[in-house]
């Protein structure tokens, strides 16, 4: 429902219940734009247009329950249904075979269906023209009915999803940008969007973020280090193990804390160059203008000092690998 088209008619019909909901996702096709139905439906909805149970022509008083959710308008599958039933007597099956005639549109065949619908309206004692008018209405609008069951739960999702939006913000944009999370550009129209809403995004920062997207006790969104490209899961899980035994301090503590056999170097650089160590940095601030200023020197030096942190870490791995050895000789 966010599109800009779909806003639009929003705004137009101002849906105040849940059945406006789901006629709001059957109307939004280029039938019902292009016939004028969704004009129809709006002036009826709010009192520019009579009420009609279809039309202000030929109705017939019965129509007015199934048709009194759309305020008239034949817009549903079902409601082409249910006409049939009400009206003329067909069976469910039968009114479900109107609606896959109707559907088709072959002459020979709407031309049996029209005289069986003539046929048992006049067994409930219904004027024939008042009967093949309806027909004829309920066959023009078959062609841009909607299935209402589809419409459902489009509409119901969307009002449970506008109601989280509104109400809890930070934890559904959160749990949204996990969902697309390796889709780049999905994630910078998000990105873009929680800028609109005014909630705060953190960069990723291994001290910090998940795998996927957080919201902290300030309410504060955390980027998921699995939106990073080429961090995986693995990567992901070595860090957040290692960081139990308290914050990593720098790129030297950090490689010797994480398992290098889960964080290759390509998942190190990643992580590097997108952020995520810059705290682990020597020239990181606090002050935003100050840290603008010193970014890119910031991740240059880790960069640089990537190779040596990573031997610095094995090497202290084979020496306690050594000594631990050693102490199984002795014993």
């Amino acid at each position: 429902l966010e599109s800009r088209g779909m806003k639009e008619l929003i705004k137009k019909l101002k849906p105040d219940c849940l059945e406006d909901l789901i006629a709001l996702v059957a109307l939004f096709r280029p039938g019902p734009l292009q016939s004028g139905m969704v004009d129809d439906f709006i002036n009826r909805k709010h009192g520019r247009a009579e009420l009609a149970y279809p039309h202000s022509d030929y109705q017939y008083e019965g129509l007015k329950p199934v048709l009194a959710p759309t305020y008239g308008i034949i817009l549903y599958q079902e409601q082409v249904m249910q006409i049939a039933q009400v009206m003329a007597g067909y069976t469910l099956g039968g009114a479900d075979m109107l609606r896959r005639a109707m559907g088709k549109k072959k002459p020979e065949e709407m031309a049996k269906q029209r005289g069986g619908f003539i046929e048992g309206c006049a067994n409930n004692n219904i004027d024939g023209d008042l009967a093949g008018n309806i027909f004829d209405l309920v066959e023009k609008f078959a062609g841009y009915g909607f299935n209402k069951s589809h419409s459902a739960a489009y509409g119901l999702v969307s009002y449970q999803t506008a109601w989280l939006k509104t109400h809890y913000p930070a934890p559904f944009m959160a749990a949204v940008l996990s969902a697309d999370m390796h889709n780049t550009d999905k994630v910078v129209t998000l990105i873009e969007e929680i800028r609109t809403m005014k909630l705060r995004l953190d960069a990723p920062d291994v001290n910090a973020s998940e795998f996927k997207f957080t919201v902290n006790d300030e309410g504060r969104i955390i980027y998921g280090l699995g939106a990073i490209k080429g961090v995986g899961e693995g990567p992901v899980e070595a860090i957040t193990e290692a960081r139990q035994d308290g914050p990593f301090t720098d790129l030297f503590d950090f490689c010797a804390r994480v398992d290098l056999k889960r964080i290759n170097k390509r998942t190190l650089d990643g992580l590097i160059r997108s952020g995520a160590l810059d705290r682990l940095g020597p020239f990181f601030h606090d002050e935003p203008k100050a840290w603008q200023a010193s970014i890119d020197q910031n991740r240059a030096v880790l960069l640089a000092a990537m190779e040596e942190a990573i031997k610095a870490a094995e090497q202290t791995a084979r020496t306690h690998d050594s000594g631990h050895a050693a102490k199984q000789v002795g014993m």
